[in-house]
């Protein structure tokens, strides 16, 4: 199966070399231009005529209150026309601070409850400005705020959609959550397209900064999907919030468990797996040593010379491309690599430090993997003649590493995908200086939407597409 995979990968590539357009351009996202400015609520936006319960003047309160404002707009507009029903506006707003005085809505008390939530009880939309939003703020942005509370606004329109939304008791949270995050991604998109009141968001570090914090929520890896608090890994929150930008609220309504179970990536650790070391091996010569083993197995139906990968610095030698701490030279077909750094790269993550905003950990050992086959990659994409230096090969090595790691998530393999791992390299793919889609010379698309979307085409579509896609 490895090698049937692969052996479309080498015919598809070395047919399309030095076409045309690719499908998906590296610069557009999902058909809208690559934009750089500041993003976040405009100079001028106007105060919201909303009737918010304990609410302060801090920042956290002012970009909450835009958001709820100016997604019941976008609904009042889409209800309407997408679901031939008029929009209702939530009933309550609630702002509190978790380490402050005790307030109450329909779902109980708010004392020490770092959230977000939408209260079907009362029909409320609750918020901590205490703790939860200045830290978001703080990491990301205003836009961290503007998407939580996007997402929370979501399940108040299933709410109001009922069984348009297909949802009732017995649907799973999972599902809920992933048409929340889909409903959060069509709103970002009507944003971005100018109609916003209150908020400005570019293609480029706006939705950057987005996803980054779709990124910062997500569940630890270990999660089972089928778990009532679920939400989703990475993977699968991203992946929904991109199907709503580029479809629309009709597309996430019918969200249902049938149509996201085959590409949900959140799954629990394997049984017998040691719990100290869940998801994680130590980056040393043992483990790229396997990598070797796994990357040329996975391409070897690409009939080309394998890349070899050297403990070497990780900088091509004689002045050749270098990207660091993992380089491909074209001149040696080698893959150098700074072993010490990858090793720090990969150290595991530390996801309440992260949530904290004083994060010592790493970004985990596939993190680390995928950089190094990132540039692998390269290697083969040059072994069958195609482009390695333009901005369309940065966006299909990041395809060809999905690729590659949905053959290393089956049975039976030496290094073997665990779960928490495609998160590992979505936090790479979202690091302005991560390589698993840059092009040889390190250069990559200002656009995580697009970086990440790549990927993750590869891992569920095979490496026929990215050829095909990224040219």
């Amino acid at each position: 199966m490895v090698a049937a995979v692969v052996a479309a990968l080498a015919l598809v590539l070395s047919a399309c070399n030095g076409g045309g357009p690719s499908a998906t351009a590296a610069d557009s996202v999902a058909g809208l231009p690559v934009t750089h400015f500041k993003s976040g609520l405009k100079p001028n936006a106007p105060t919201p005529d909303l009737n918010v319960h304990n609410v302060s003047g801090d920042e956290s309160d002012q970009v909450a209150t835009a958001t709820i404002a100016d997604v019941e707009s976008y609904w009042s507009g889409r209800m309407p026309t997408d679901f031939g029903m008029d929009f209702e506006p939530v009933t309550k707003l609630l702002s509190y601070d978790s380490n402050g005085p005790n307030q109450t809505n329909g779902c109980g008390d708010t004392e020490g409850d770092i959230n977000a939530f939408y209260c079907s009880r009362d029909d409320s939309v609750s918020w901590d400005r205490g703790v939860l939003l200045p830290n978001m703020l703080q990491q990301f942005g205003q836009l961290s705020v503007v998407m939580v509370l996007a997402h929370e606004f979501g399940h108040a329109v299933q709410y109001r959609l009922k069984d348009k939304a297909g949802i009732d008791k017995s649907t799973p949270t999972i599902v809920k959550e992933q048409q929340a995050d889909c409903f959060a991604g069509g709103y970002f998109r009507w944003v971005v397209e100018g109609k916003s009141t209150y908020f400005n968001v570019s293609t480029s570090d706006g939705l950057n900064a987005a996803l980054s914090s779709l990124f910062l929520v997500r569940d630890s890896a270990g999660t089972s999907a089928t778990d009532t608090q679920a939400h989703g890994t990475a993977f699968d929150r991203i992946f929904a919030f991109q199907l709503g930008f580029e479809t629309g609220p009709k597309q996430c309504a019918a969200l249902d468990l049938d149509s996201i179970k085959p590409r949900l990536v959140e799954q629990p650790f394997r049984p017998g797996t040691d719990k100290k070391q869940q998801g994680d091996i130590a980056i040393d010569e043992t483990a790229i040593s396997a990598l070797q083993s796994s990357l040329n197995d996975a391409f070897k139906g690409a009939n080309v010379a394998e890349p070899q990968i050297i403990a070497d610095g990780g900088a091509c030698p004689g002045g050749g491309p270098s990207t660091p701490p993992a380089s491909y030279c074209p001149s040696s077909n080698t893959v150098t690599i700074d072993l010490d750094a990858l090793a720090e790269l990969g150290k595991p993550v530390d996801q309440d430090a992260e949530f904290s905003g004083d994060n010592t950990g790493g970004h985990g050992d596939f993190a680390s993997f995928a950089e190094i086959a990132s540039r692998y990659a390269l290697g083969v994409q040059k072994g069958v003649g195609a482009s390695i230096d333009t901005p369309g090969a940065g966006l299909r090595t990041a395809c060809l590493v999905g690729a590659w790691a949905a053959v290393a998530a089956l049975p039976g393999q030496k290094l073997r995908l665990s779960a928490g791992d495609l998160d590992e390299a979505i936090s790479d793919l979202l690091r302005p200086d991560g390589l698993v889609a840059a092009d040889v010379n390190g250069n990559r698309t200002a656009s995580g939407f697009n970086r990440v979307e790549a990927m993750r085409t590869g891992y569920l579509q095979g490496s026929p597409i990215c050829s095909r896609q990224y040219n």
